[in-house]
């Protein structure tokens, strides 16, 4: 029997923090309307974008991870190329940025490379 799940202990630490982050930014952008969300529908596909893929990479689903390295990506080149490094918007750009480096982290992609499917 497949069993679905919202978080993986068995993962390495930086899987397991990364999960956290993609979850915690759908749940902010869809409480504090972030400012990625002034686009829209396109805001919306973004929110949907994190919750999936930290629930594909919960589970071990290869799409999961090219979800949440795209739309981190994605993320952080729009925050940058829209707002820049202003002093307000330093802690998000914080945690933008650290979310892909805990996606694109070493042990992150070994982990990839050999657990998932």
């Amino acid at each position: 029997m497949e069993t679905r799940r919202w978080t993986n202990p068995s993962q390495p630490q930086t899987l397991q923090i990364a999960v956290f982050l993609l979850y915690a930014n759908a749940v902010f952008g869809l409480l504090f309307q972030t400012p990625f969300l002034l686009f829209g529908i396109l805001g919306f596909l973004v929110v949907v974008a994190y919750a999936a893929g930290g629930f594909g990479v919960a589970n071990d689903q290869n799409w999961g991870y090219v979800v949440a390295v795209a739309v981190s990506a994605l993320v952080l080149v729009a925050t940058l190329a829209r707002f820049g490094v202003a002093l307000g918007n330093v802690i998000n750009l914080m945690f933008d940025v650290a979310l892909l480096v805990l996606l694109l982290h070493p042990q992150s992609r070994n982990y990839r490379q050999i657990w998932f499917k």
